[in-house]
């Protein structure tokens, strides 16, 4: 009798515990059509028409807001070309004149770059650096990445020069 008296008052005291311990979760519609929003406070809830979620867990992953669009850009077909630009305002002409520098910018550094690579390069043949003395495979191999770093960095130039010639010419 005793114990069954214990595990009564057990059973009530935690039936009466879990009650404010377990978290209520409010469904709040957005504003807009917005993904709804999940709300714990019940005085928020109901100033905001929150609805109450019953029966079974619930599960809130938060997500990311959607992206923004990307800017549309303007243009048509034409016979000399797959597009034009229609926009000739002079915030365009500024955007293609900072453009312009930028990629000019580009090309140069990567022609500096270039002729710093074919110097060390040495038509195939550079000088051996410390360890290459001695072990072959390394020189190499550092020849082999040179000639790659060069191939390279010609077709990044050869793009550079692509791209500024896309570009609307400077009046």
């Amino acid at each position: 009798m005793k114990n069954t008296l214990i595990l009564s008052f057990f059973s009530l005291l935690l039936t009466g515990l879990s009650g404010p311990l377990l978290a209520q979760i409010y469904r709040c519609n957005a504003a807009g059509g917005g993904p709804p929003e999940y709300i714990n406070n019940a005085k928020d809830a109901q100033l905001r028409g929150c609805k109450l979620l019953e029966g079974g867990n619930v599960t809130v992953v938060q997500g990311q807001p959607p992206a923004p669009k990307a800017p549309v850009r303007v243009a048509a077909a034409s016979p000399s070309g797959p597009t034009t630009r229609l926009d000739t305002g002079p915030e365009q002409k500024a955007r293609d004149g900072d453009i312009r520098s930028i990629l000019e910018s580009e090309l140069r550094k990567a022609e500096a770059r270039l002729a710093e690579q074919q110097k060390e390069y040495n038509n195939g043949e550079p000088e051996k650096q410390g360890i290459e003395g001695r072990n072959h495979q390394r020189y190499l191999d550092r020849v082999n990445d040179l000639k790659d770093g060069i191939t390279r960095n010609q077709s990044d130039i050869a793009g550079l020069k692509r791209e500024i010639s896309r570009l609307p010419a400077v009046n």
